[in-house]
């Protein structure tokens, strides 16, 4: 298992400025709790006194000795923080709090998506989490990240919960083609796929094999410049469309291509997708390829999320331990 203080992934804002999501360290417990409380002391004061408020660094340090952290650092200066640990028979995301001044930059959504993909490759299938009947505000915004209100209700709060996604280690651009094929075998005319990550991370790889498994004409390129590709069956089923959504500014864009007309017989990859993509099907599969922060290291690890009830978790997690 990876270290707590080890980097699990970096971006760099607009500014320059470097995010960076880690493990958090029995030693982060000062920061931990300077964070969590300076978070919720922000929110709006609505009915009973936030439990965050009350802790102290003994606290947060039973918290980091029984579950385990996650500390966000901008430019090498603690900004956010994440808490899971296992309670009622369930794991549980808590003390999630971002610094005021750097909520409108999008860390939140940064830091639950690392911290999700992380929970996955530890293995974890599902993560539930509180959320204070008094913000239906802060309900929408879990909503928005794959959470559905369970109808229980603990206190004043709501207890949301969603499955994670299945995580898949991929050494090398081979294996990565080779997962690809063993997708194929699941996916039928009228799927759509929508994959992220960041240039040269192998979304582009990943359909080869798709497009290998599923026995259609090629070669399968990205198609940056046409922005869709049509490749035909070469047996009785699904043809591939592979689009490249990386310079659409929107669905409205993206709904030019008249991709509804070919999308019942055909098996749809948006590549650069999230965001735009999502109107096409309310039952889709996402892929994040995640590189590791060593530039010279080939390993991805791959995350495929279901959604909606066409997608099976339990057969994606069966390719995801197929031989590669």
């Amino acid at each position: 298992m990876m270290p707590a203080t080890a980097a699990l992934a970096a971006a760099t804002l607009p500014d320059g400025r470097e995010l960076i999501v880690r493990g958090a360290a029995h030693e982060d417990a000062p920061a931990i709790l300077a964070i969590v409380h300076r978070a919720f002391t922000a929110r709006p004061v609505v009915g009973d006194k936030p439990e965050a408020l009350s802790d102290d660094l003994r606290s947060v340090e039973a918290r980091l000795e029984y579950g385990h952290g996650y500390l966000t650092l901008l430019d090498g200066e603690p900004i956010a923080v994440v808490m899971v640990a296992r309670q009622r028979g369930a794991l549980r995301l808590g003390r999630v709090g971002v610094l005021p001044e750097y909520r409108q930059l999008g860390v939140a959504s940064f830091v639950i998506g690392v911290v999700l993909e992380d929970l996955a490759a530890r293995g974890e299938e599902r993560v539930q989490l509180l959320a204070r009947q008094e913000f239906p505000a802060l309900q929408a915004w879990w909503e928005k990240h794959g959470f559905v209100a369970q109808g229980i209700v603990e206190g004043n709060c709501v207890v949301m919960a969603r499955a994670l996604p299945v995580a898949i280690e991929v050494p090398d651009a081979d294996a990565m083609r080779a997962l690809g094929a063993r997708l194929a075998h699941l996916l039928r005319a009228g799927d759509l796929i929508i994959a992220s990550g960041d240039l040269g991370a192998g979304k582009t790889t990943l359909t080869q094999g798709i497009g290998a498994g599923l026995d259609v004409d090629g070669p399968v390129i990205s198609p940056t410049f046409v922005l869709a590709r049509v490749h035909p069956t070469r047996t009785d089923g699904p043809a591939l469309v592979h689009v490249d959504a990386y310079r659409l500014g929107g669905f409205a864009e993206l709904d030019d291509l008249g991709l509804d007309d070919s999308m019942e017989g055909a098996v749809t990859l948006v590549e650069w997708g999230t965001g735009v993509a999502e109107a096409l099907a309310s039952d889709r599969l996402e892929i994040d390829i995640r590189r590791g922060i060593d530039p010279d290291d080939e390993t991805r690890w791959v995350f495929l999320t279901p959604i909606g009830p066409r997608w099976n978790r339990v057969a994606l997690a069966a390719v995801a331990k197929e031989e590669t």
